[in-house]
């Protein structure tokens, strides 16, 4: 029997069992392939950028590792993202942050980016089939230092200011091109290693910025704040935190990003979704994977990642939840490294959307917790490896493990000779 029969098989009985769950297989094939993820630009070359302004990553975040194979160039970074999307099912959308920029080998500083600068990208996506979302980038540059929009200094604080109002402008274009909103992301890295004397002073600073930057609306993107629990070297302070993106977002009807690093270990990013929805338009979240700290590890399907999707599906919140990735891991292949995280979001995805809600809420409503409990210890040992096979074979990339020998090979023609 061909690896293809075989997938085929045990696919037929795993849609029985389910089946007799009073879950649609087919159905749920359908509605998986066309959740779009935003696929971050900046695992591909350790968020270097392209701007050629110089200086090395701050802002609180760095990247470990030096394996071979960067992406040196724009043109590097978009044929790495091609072939790792070409190892997962669907049509994605693609996140920059400002420093990629097509600047032509010129000097443009952050106050001075323009639509322009970004038009082959945009063009880029349209040939390729993808969507783009945007970032503003405050780290990695002279006037970083610890504080940005929340700096005391006015020069300093309008030249960030003036630099996020131009990504807004670039996000508006973006999205109008597409023809479909873009989601501009704003974070910043303000903090302090000490606790300040004058915590109140700098939020408040804070305020007033986004006010300011705020003031033009757009009509074809989407503002998402997203917070930060700290960074090295700031890790006692940090302005931008849950509780002020939170306040402001809903005073405002801002969207709130959740980035699954940015909070402590012991807190339930999922738990915090039911609670979003009732009070914010939508949600955007950076998943992550943090290993003791915001150490943005690849993702990978585990615990904290299946909750974070059954508690989507739960809700029934695919519309108003926007699903981006945000790590970066360059002590593996990078384009291995893409695949992997993507994949596991849409495994944890097709875990939540074959769960039996129906039942489950049956059995609560009933009060037989027994049973819903029972249920749900059993569902976790269904075949529903069988049917991730079969999303793969339907939408023709590598089932299994077969994508490693298609990495490794991409790795021997392309990466190895940079």
């Amino acid at each position: 029997m061909s690896k293809e029969q075989t997938i085929k098989q045990t696919f037929q009985a795993a849609t029985e069992r389910y089946a007799a769950l009073g879950v649609d297989v087919n159905k749920v094939l359908g509605e998986l392939k066309k959740i779009s993820l935003s696929i971050h630009c900046w695992q591909a070359d350790d968020v270097t950028g392209y701007e050629n302004l110089g200086g090395t990553l701050t802002g609180g975040i760095q990247v470990t590792g030096n394996y071979q194979g960067k992406a040196g160039t724009i043109d590097e970074l978009r044929r790495d993202i091609l072939k790792a999307t070409s190892c997962v099912a669907g049509s994605h959308r693609l996140s920059l942050h400002e420093i990629y920029g097509d600047f032509q080998g010129k000097k443009v500083d952050r106050d001075e980016v323009e639509p322009a600068h970004f038009a082959s990208w945009i063009q880029w996506a349209k040939e390729n089939g993808m969507k783009l979302d945007f970032n503003s980038t405050s780290f990695s540059h002279p006037k970083s230092g610890d504080l940005t929009l929340s700096n005391p200094d006015d020069d300093i604080r309008n030249f960030w200011i003036e630099h996020t109002k131009r990504c807004r402008w670039i996000s508006d274009e973006m999205g109008k091109a597409q023809n479909d909103p873009c989601m501009m992301n704003l974070w910043i890295h303000d903090g302090s290693k000490e606790v300040p004397a004058n915590r109140l002073k700098y939020r408040r600073i804070l305020e007033q910025s986004l006010n300011e930057i705020f003031s033009t609306e757009y009509k074809n993107m989407c503002d998402c704040i997203e917070a930060k629990l700290f960074g090295i070297g700031l890790e006692s302070y940090t302005v931008g935190s849950y509780d002020f993106y939170l306040g402001y977002g809903i005073k405002k009807g801002k969207i709130v990003t959740l980035d699954t690093g940015h909070f402590h270990l012991t807190e339930s990013v999922a738990d915090k979704l039911s609670s979003l929805l009732l009070f914010t338009p939508e949600i955007m979240l950076h998943v992550s994977r943090p290993v003791r700290w915001d150490s943005d590890h690849v993702v990978i399907l585990n615990d904290d990642l299946s909750d974070l999707a059954r508690e989507i599906i739960r809700c029934e919140a695919l519309d108003k939840v926007h699903i981006g990735l945000d790590y970066f891991d360059a002590t593996i292949n990078r384009i291995g490294a893409y695949v992997i995280g993507c994949r596991a979001v849409q495994k944890s995805l097709l875990l939540a959307m074959l769960e039996p809600s129906s039942l489950l809420q049956q059995y609560e409503a009933e009060g037989k917790y027994f049973q819903r409990l029972a249920l749900q210890e059993e569902l976790k040992s269904m075949p529903w490896p069988a049917v991730w096979d079969m999303f793969c074979l339907q939408n023709d990339v590598p089932i299994g493990n077969d994508y490693i020998e298609e990495i490794e090979q991409y790795e021997k023609d392309v990466t190895d000779k940079r």
